[in-house]
């Protein structure tokens, strides 16, 4: 990473100065095929760049990682190359006002995920290619100019070896081996893309025709692994496509703007997926080898419709620099789910908005970490940590809001006019706020100021007053801030008043929409209705903020959550018990108590998974350890109850099943999921597949009771790519001083494994249950952090200090140590400092939260 790292003010000085008229770029990927022996594996790139300079004579620098260069020319002149290129910039002196670039160098294939990466599948031993940029990393491809606002049009030709296909973001004609793309429109270098390969290819088409008789026809395309094809279900790819593509048409009134429209699911994908124009790519985890249940295909129907978004908020208008990273995430995210309950068979989408997304931003922004949505990205390590749950959920949940604020028609009117001013170039926040103050007649700036330039969380709390005959005298939201994060913004929120029917449900009989601002907001609306035994405040999930009850609306939760018979206010429910767990208000034991009683009547299957998941995390981090082994207990008891009590063959019992495999640790749960696996026991309607074999094999592996050669007769079993990573994970499981080191050197001391291979380790490596096991390597992580993160790739360094923080040896000496490895590395690289403080952030919200549990149980 040394030497790599670009700077928002040298981006800003390189945009003032030059202007890009086009790229061709060429690539020879032969190389990737046949053996290579200790060499390292290269392919030739060859670059023309074409781009006009503001001052004659002025120095820049084009952007290159590479191994090595074979020659430069500058305007017909050959520079050395041992001179001008230092590994990862091309210094440019005395430029002409027009100007011609040409770079012909060695570029490196990749096996982080990073730039071309190359996957050889161990199934047919079938070699697959694609590239991943985002933020920065096209320049390992090929030299370029690589910050958003130099967007030119490219063409790309590419040699690939014989019988493979060859995609980019145009159209592609192969003639005499090589293969040539139609040019693109003026793109940025982070979305342009190349998949090659003998990947399985199936097509379809869309078409459209307008209002005012236009017609358009788009080409549809979906590739994955030829070792995948017997699973992948490309018609539910497609219509999902269709509705998204209908929904964007309907409603931002600018057509397709890109061609053709493929989509590619690609191994080891370090991402969700990436919106390259034309040619997106997906994790190939999104074609499902085994029974999944609705919640898996909701979420790769989100993420199809994120993508698709993104051709619009993104690739056809983007952001001047990394800082207005929310004005494509934050609105493909929101967009996602808007489109998909709108115009797909998941009209409960919301639901899992409220309940997944939204807890993913709530926890990113208690952070140290956290910042405004218009962050302030001071160069590309800041642009690579800022994807994530800020810049995404807590930017999706903001306009989500905005929309409750300056009304649908207004904003996507907005949308309308900000993607016609804007085509084709780049944009920051006035922009955007310019034209929904146009459409809404609303004071952006104000409402800019306290969402999207500050940073924080609010909580709401209902306080109710009754009067004598019992109906509501006074009903108030009180809203608190955290000391660092003092903001009190405006919300426009529901407030729903439940009370149970003579049925036993609880069920909303009286709402009122207002708008709360300052500390204490009277809600006169409700005054006069009878008195509510639950008070939800945010009702329908208008704004975003943390969701607090008053007393006797926790007693009724505490008593029949279950009853909630309105299955977005039920996840509401759960959600805001968990921010209380996490905040320390809610004992653990009690969070968990919740779960066993109530989860199993949960309809909504991701909320399940979601209950599931909760349960885990609050067991791991936050119960008092000496109530571990008893909350495990009782967590397996009941996982094992509701599976058998699930409905033969539904979804909920594939989720129970998989839930009882994570929290099983006795030997007669070890049994049952032996008995599972060998056939001598079953359970009506549970089918083991391959991937369910693995879930339980992982505990298995983890308790000592599945062996090597175990592990190795399933690899056998299931000799793929997936069956692999799972075979790593469960071998790093094993419950031995050995494999524990084995794990940590295979990680830490080479850069052998892949990146999927890491993911793999790393979560193998550390289990709740090895607590003991694993705790040597608490002091060994401080002392190699800072090298990991200054010798490998910024993808895999996040991996390894995100993932082998040692954060199951949870007290005060570890903080403490935490703490004394901050103070002494005050000059560490401002991104690493930020991954060490949020572990420790979670370290010490961890024992807040421990120190909670204890004191229930006195």
């Amino acid at each position: 990473m040394p030497g790599e790292n670009l700077s928002r003010d040298e981006a800003q000085e390189r945009a003032a100065l030059l202007s890009v008229d086009g790229y061709e770029v060429s690539l020879d990927l032969r190389s990737a095929v046949g053996d290579f022996g200790d060499e390292p594996r290269t392919f030739r790139s060859v670059t023309t760049i074409r781009f006009r300079c503001a001052d004659p004579g002025a120095t820049s620098f084009a952007d290159l990682i590479a191994p090595s260069v074979t020659s430069v020319s500058l305007n017909g002149k050959d520079l050395d190359p041992s001179e001008v290129f230092d590994g990862s910039r091309i210094v440019l002196d005395d430029l002409a006002a027009d100007n011609e670039l040409v770079v012909d160098a060695q570029c490196a294939y990749s096996r982080t995920g990073e730039g071309m990466h190359r996957f050889v599948d161990p199934e047919d031993g079938e070699v697959y290619l694609y590239t991943q940029y985002e933020p920065a990393d096209c320049r390992r491809v090929f030299a370029n100019f690589e910050q958003p606002d130099l967007k030119a049009p490219f063409r790309f030709e590419v040699r690939a070896p014989e019988g493979w296909v060859v995609w980019s973001n145009g159209v592609g004609e192969q003639t005499d081996g090589v293969w040539r793309f139609a040019e693109t429109k003026p793109i940025s270098t982070y979305i342009t893309a190349v998949v090659a390969g003998p990947y399985h290819y199936v097509t379809d088409s869309y078409e459209r025709v307008f209002e005012d008789g236009a017609r358009l026809e788009i080409p549809l395309g979906a590739m994955c692994r030829k070792g995948l094809a017997p699973y992948f279900d490309s018609d539910d790819v497609f219509e999902i496509t269709k509705q998204g593509l209908d929904f964007f048409h309907d409603h931002f009134d600018y057509p397709y703007p890109f061609g053709k429209y493929d989509q590619a699911f690609v191994p080891e994908y370090n991402l969700g997926a990436m919106e390259n124009p034309g040619l997106v790519t997906f994790r190939e985890e999104f074609i499902f080898r085994g029974k999944v249940t609705r919640a898996s295909y909701e979420r790769r129907a989100n993420v199809i419709l994120h993508e698709m978004a993104h051709m619009w908020f993104g690739d056809l208008v983007t952001m001047v620099w990394w800082d207005d990273l929310w004005l494509k995430e934050s609105f493909a995210d929101f967009m996602g789910s808007f489109s998909m309950v709108e115009a797909t068979r998941f009209t409960d989408g919301w639901i899992t908005f409220a309940n997944n997304r939204k807890s993913w931003a709530y926890r990113a922004d208690q952070l140290p970490s956290t910042h405004p949505i218009t962050a302030d990205i001071r160069d590309l390590e800041d642009a690579k940590l800022n994807f994530d749950g800020i810049t995404y959920a807590k930017g999706a949940s903001v306009l989500k809001q905005l929309v409750a604020y300056v009304g649908r028609d207004a904003f996507l009117e907005g949308a309308r006019r900000y993607f016609k001013r804007n085509a084709y170039g780049n944009t920051r926040l006035g922009d955007l706020l310019s034209v929904l103050e146009e459409t809404s007649g609303r004071d952006m700036a104000a409402w800019s100021r306290a969402w999207l330039q500050t940073a924080g969380v609010n909580s709401l709390t209902p306080q109710v007053l009754l009067d004598t005959e019992g109906r509501i005298d006074e009903l108030a939201v009180v809203q608190e801030a955290a000391e660092s994060h003092p903001e009190l913004r405006p919300h426009r929120v529901a407030i729903g008043l439940y009370r149970r029917t003579d049925g036993g449900a609880l069920e909303r009989y009286a709402r009122a929409e207002v708008d709360v601002d300052g500390a204490r907001t009277v809600v006169g609306e409700l005054v006069g209705a009878e008195a509510p035994e639950l008070v939800l405040v945010n009702d329908d999930d208008l704004t975003y903020c943390k969701i607090r009850f008053d007393a006797g609306s926790l007693d009724t939760l505490r008593a029949g959550l279950g009853e909630v018979s309105d299955p977005l206010a039920r996840a509401l429910c759960w959600s805001a018990l968990w921010n209380m767990t996490r905040d320390a208000l809610l004992p653990a034991r009690d969070f968990v108590d919740l779960v066993l009683r109530f989860a199993g009547r949960e309809s909504d299957i991701g909320v399940l998974q979601m209950l599931h998941a909760w349960a885990n995390s609050a067991l791991t981090y936050y119960a008092a350890p000496a109530w571990r082994e008893t909350g495990g207990r009782l967590l397996a008891e009941g996982a094992l109850r509701e599976l058998r009590a699930a409905e033969a063959g539904s979804q909920h019992q594939l989720t129970w099943a998989r839930f009882f495999a994570s929290v099983a640790s006795s030997e007669a749960d070890l049994g049952v999921l032996q008995g599972l696996l060998a056939g001598t026991e079953t359970i009506d309607g549970l089918e083991v597949d391959q991937e369910l074999r693995w879930a339980f094999l992982e505990p298995l592996a983890t308790y000592g009771v599945a062996d090597e050669g175990v592990l190795a007769a399933e690899l056998a079993r299931d000799d793929t790519a997936s069956g692999k990573r799972h075979q790593v994970r469960c071998l790093a499981a094993r419950p031995s001083e050995a494999v524990k080191a084995q794990a940590w050197v295979s990680v830490v001391e080479s850069d052998a494994l892949s990146n999927a291979l890491v993911e793999a380790t790393i979560a193998g490596f550390s289990r709740p249950s090895q607590r003991g096991l694993v705790a040597p390597y608490a002091a060994k992580y401080f002392e190699v952090i800072e090298r990991v993160w200054a010798e490998r790739s910024i993808q895999i360094g996040m991996d390894v200090v995100r993932g082998l923080f040692p954060s199951l040896q949870d007290s005060q000496a570890t903080l403490d140590t935490t703490d004394a490895w901050l103070a002494s590395h005050e000059g560490a690289a401002p991104a690493l400092r930020r991954l060490v403080l949020e572990a420790r952030d979670d370290l010490a919200r961890g024992l807040r939260g421990q120190a909670c549990d204890v004191a229930a149980a006195r």
